[in-house]
């Protein structure tokens, strides 16, 4: 019995690792992130949403020009944001045409 139970912890404890190590990034470049503007959900804001606002979290509504979402390297302009003139993410703030 004790042997089946060494047996089951050991392989949970390997699970466990393999789990951990599996969701690591392959490299430091995706560990990089950005600010990417105009894709932050209302009150899901990393920090810096404007004018009358304080940091995380204080975005008053959704794609907010001038709040900002910390993205990995990369993928900022790629994101869907329907506030934007270009429809998609900003490295920059921008005035909200809505």
């Amino acid at each position: 019995m004790a042997k089946t139970t060494t047996t089951a912890a050991a392989l949970a404890l390997a699970l466990g690792t393999a789990i951990s190590v599996a969701s690591l990034p392959a490299s430091a470049d995706e560990m990089k992130m950005e600010k990417c503007y105009g894709v932050a959900l209302k009150g899901q804001n990393d920090c810096k949403a404007g004018p009358g606002t304080t940091c995380a979290g204080t975005a008053k509504k959704d794609y907010q020009g001038n709040a900002f979402k910390a993205v990995p390297a990369g993928t900022c302009t790629q994101m869907e944001s329907p506030t934007s003139p270009t429809g998609h993410g900003q490295l920059e703030a921008f005035e909200e045409t809505m």
